[in-house]
């Protein structure tokens, strides 16, 4: 068990921990698929989702904008159709309408009242300003993979935030649902762990490694770190 009060900061995968982004990658790619015939499960899609994104994030670093239009030209080549330009923007664009989760917002809060708060996400500053406004915190520390030039699970982007964060590695707790992207790579650096498993894997590889702690959504964190309603109360 997590010993809370050892922790000065809590850092955030934001997509898929914070916002809902399968749901906003589903509301995308299963209309395009369907539209040129290709009726594919979303399970299914967000599988390809989890292998494509990765593969393409891997090489010389280029903005997450450009990644997406990659992965959306990629599906098309998987599926045997051509993407078009509107197409292949159409992930990026999406990303201002991609919502949080019912207990975001209220588990944030009341994190906020105890510890200083972070984002540490594979985004571009540009798109994740549309973001920002939804969340209603004022985060101490936003780290973009934009930024720092390198995706998670690189530790070059952790070694960026904890840079930036001016702690001990040992003080800063971090939240993700991706043990791929987020524990394994946090772990490293010496952070302590959760995993939000919410849905399960999802739109995210899938490899082995064990979290110091695992809840299956915010407002349960937050109640384990800062006391019960403490998510209700606040939001």
């Amino acid at each position: 068990m997590l010993v809370f009060d050892s922790f000065q900061a809590i850092t955030f995968d934001c997509y898929g921990t914070l916002i809902d982004w399968e749901s906003g990658i589903l509301r995308v790619l299963r209309p395009l698929l369907a539209e040129h015939g290709k009726p594919v499960t979303p399970n299914e899609i967000l599988e390809v989702y989890a292998e494509l994104e990765p593969a393409l994030q891997a090489g010389p670093f280029r903005p997450y904008r450009s990644v997406l239009e990659e992965v959306m030209r990629a599906f098309g080549q998987r599926f045997g159709f051509s993407v078009s330009t509107d197409e292949a923007r159409s992930l990026a664009a999406s990303i201002k309408n991609w919502i949080p989760f019912a207990d975001t917002v209220g588990a944030l809060c009341a994190l906020k009242s105890k510890f200083r708060l972070g984002i540490i996400s594979n985004i571009d500053d540009d798109l994740f300003k549309d973001t920002l406004p939804q969340l209603h915190v004022d985060f101490d520390w936003v780290v973009t993979a934009g930024q720092a030039r390198a995706y998670k699970p690189a530790r070059a982007i952790f070694e960026f935030a904890l840079q930036k964060i001016g702690l001990p590695p040992r003080r800063v707790l971090h939240a993700g649902q991706s043990v791929f992207h987020d524990v394994i790579p946090a772990k490293q650096m010496g952070m302590s762990t959760v995993l939000v498993t919410r849905r399960g894997p999802g739109a995210v590889k899938r490899v082995s490694a064990k979290p110091d702690l695992e809840v299956p959504d915010l407002k349960t964190l937050a109640e384990m770190a800062v006391g019960k309603g403490s998510a209700t109360r606040a939001g």
